[in-house]
């Protein structure tokens, strides 16, 4: 009899992160006010209500606070159980949730996709989650983030890549999109610049959002040689004035549960014009 596979990321780690992450100052996660502010701005270019909403994550207070008061009728999954309890919130992991389908007409995941175990399995079940013509809305820390991190963790050795967190990219999340089911997606990118002092301010800032690491088995702490080499290699990148800027690449996706109204892409082959015609010089 086969085993399963050893899951890429480890859940219990996930929630015990989750949770730490809910003890600190609202401040300290200075990622979350950004995601939050821009998912709500795309929110407000859709001329429709949206009466029931499902929100995956409850860390952000200000936007749960936010959706309840249109007067969205608000449900909350969340994978740690201590912020759960506190926040009313349904105790599960997006990638295993089980709610009746067609339940929501808005889904907004703000952060996590890209630590998902089964990141196809948990967008069919938001996809099954929607009613028709029901939208899905959300952004993670996407594919060319944080990349002097990750030349400095490769420095001389220090650890190999296949240790460090794999990022998803436009491409991918763009397909994955059309495989399981959405219309009309939409997937973009918006690049976030931070300047640190050192190595030190970033990591800190890394466990503050929720990036650490989650992979199974935990990869083993640094030594404090190794960190010493990290730091370094970090430090080695400054620009001139001693700060290192780092990159976070925000991906930002959305697509809707298909519905006869919404707009159909042209037939192949149902075009009158001739490409070559078109791309004859003119005289």
């Amino acid at each position: 009899m086969s085993q399963s596979p050893r899951p890429l990321f480890s859940p219990a780690r996930h929630r015990a992160q989750r949770d730490r992450m809910a003890r600190l100052p609202a401040t300290a996660n200075f990622l979350a006010p950004i995601i939050a502010e821009t998912l709500l701005d795309r929110l407000t270019m859709v001329t429709r209500e949206f009466p029931r909403t499902l929100l995956v994550g409850a860390l952000d207070a200000a936007l749960t606070d936010h959706l309840r008061a249109t007067g969205t009728d608000l449900t909350i999954i969340e994978a740690a159980p201590g912020l759960a309890s506190r926040t009313a919130a349904i105790a599960v992991e997006v990638d295993a949730v089980d709610l009746p389908f067609g339940s929501f007409d808005l889904i907004l995941w703000p952060g996590g996709l890209d630590s998902a175990n089964d990141v196809p399995g948990a967008l069919v079940r938001l996809r099954a989650l929607l009613a028709p013509d029901g939208l899905l809305l959300g952004a993670f820390v996407g594919d060319g983030s944080l990349p002097r991190l990750r030349r400095a963790v490769m420095a001389d050795g220090v650890r190999s890549i296949a240790r460090l967190h794999p990022q998803i990219d436009l491409a991918a999340m763009g397909n994955l999109l059309q495989r399981v089911g959405f219309a009309l997606p939409v997937v973009d990118v918006e690049a976030l610049t931070v300047r640190y002092g050192d190595w030190f301010a970033l990591a800190r800032d890394l466990r503050a959002v929720g990036l650490s690491s989650r992979l199974t088995p935990a990869p083993p702490p640094l030594t404090r040689d190794e960190a010493a080499q990290v730091a370094a290699a970090f430090a080695a990148q400054a620009d001139p004035d001693g700060r290192i800027a780092e990159t976070f690449r925000i991906v930002h996706f959305s697509g809707w549960a298909p519905h006869p109204d919404q707009p159909q892409p042209a037939r192949r082959g149902s075009g009158t014009a001739s490409l070559a015609e078109a791309l004859k010089p003119k005289d």
